[in-house]
């Protein structure tokens, strides 16, 4: 019976590993190129100043959000009801980075099929999960947008509506009455997509766990801690490039281009984050043989790590999950 279940899956896993290979080749073909017309011996000698250590703590920043964000996962699971450990919690998470690159990342809800293997949960009641996850995320990175935007001179003028977008964003999510109660507007005055409609009232029901002060206090900092990690390596990646723009300027940069990645709907930001990242630090007066490599290498150590991270953990989730389902079903 479980191997039958199993079955249908291997030719999604080909589809999703293809497009995962394809969207990488992509990406770093378009950065090669970019670098070979700009000058590629000057990238090369961008590139060659970095070393094992400084790789290292690009990669060691990174773990420190995705360790964080996992904790906050962790919490809100823990909120929720659900009785996972904190190991559970941290595989689920981590393993879901390898379906980050699917469209909208909507991969990354293969969490849920394996807490409801651990759990018996059904995917209704662990939808908030996904919802208050995202909406942590970005009231985290508009907050150090807005942060960035009063403490970065001559700041770009795009983060301003984006800081506001993503914490509006948040807040509508992360306020039960309020989604309800525009979930119900937005049917009254349209008539459209009355079952998602429902599923989302049903979700904002559900949301009333996490709307405990502490709760979002607590998971608010783990998310600014995480992701202000990653800002603080996309900084010293371009000091050891020598184009310091300062701190909070790199980190805006940086945040924003992951945001308005995004926004782009393509799986995990990829084009999107990238071109607006070499766009912004040209504007800021980077040369593009140091933008386009800064850029890759960020990229590289930030989205593609945890996707690496997420592939590795991926096959022991799965058969961890279908382990203890199958023990539950005896």
């Amino acid at each position: 019976m479980s191997s039958t279940n199993q079955r249908p899956l291997a030719p999604r896993k080909l589809r999703d590993l293809a497009l995962l290979g394809g969207l990488f080749v992509l990406v770093i073909g378009g950065l090669i190129s970019l670098a070979a017309a700009t000058g590629w011996e000057e990238t090369m000698a961008q590139l060659a100043k970095l070393g094992a250590l400084q790789i290292a703590i690009l990669l060691v920043l990174s773990l420190v959000n995705y360790l964080f964000r996992a904790l906050r996962w962790h919490i809100f699971a823990s909120r929720l009801g659900l009785s996972l450990t904190l190991a559970q919690n941290i595989r689920h998470f981590l393993g879901g980075f390898a379906m980050s690159v699917t469209p909208g990342r909507v991969g990354e809800l293969i969490r849920m099929r394996w807490i409801a293997r651990e759990t018996g949960w059904a995917f209704e009641r662990t939808a908030p999960l996904v919802l208050i996850d995202r909406a942590s995320d970005l009231a985290a990175m508009g907050l150090i947008l807005g942060i960035a935007l009063s403490l970065a001179a001559g700041g770009v003028a795009l983060a301003a509506p984006v800081a506001a977008l993503a914490i509006a964003a948040s807040i509508i999510v992360t306020r039960p009455a309020l989604l309800a109660g525009l979930a119900t507007q937005f049917y009254r005055r349209t008539g459209l997509l009355p079952r998602l409609m429902t599923r989302i009232r049903r979700a904002a029901t559900s949301l009333r766990a996490f709307s405990h002060p502490q709760t979002l206090g607590f998971a608010a900092l783990l998310g600014l801690i995480g992701w202000l990690a990653e800002g603080y390596a996309f900084h010293l990646l371009l000091c050891w490039f020598g184009a310091d723009i300062g701190f909070w300027k790199a980190v805006m940069i940086f945040v924003f281009s992951t945001l308005a990645g995004g926004l782009t709907g393509a799986p995990g930001g990829v084009g999107g984050a990238e071109a607006a990242m070499v766009a912004l630090l040209y504007m800021e007066g980077i040369p593009p043989e140091v933008a386009v490599p800064a850029t890759a290498v960020i990229r590289l150590t930030t989205l593609w790590f945890a996707i690496l991270i997420g592939l590795a953990i991926f096959p022991h989730a799965e058969a961890k999950s279908t382990q203890i389902h199958q023990k539950g079903a005896l």
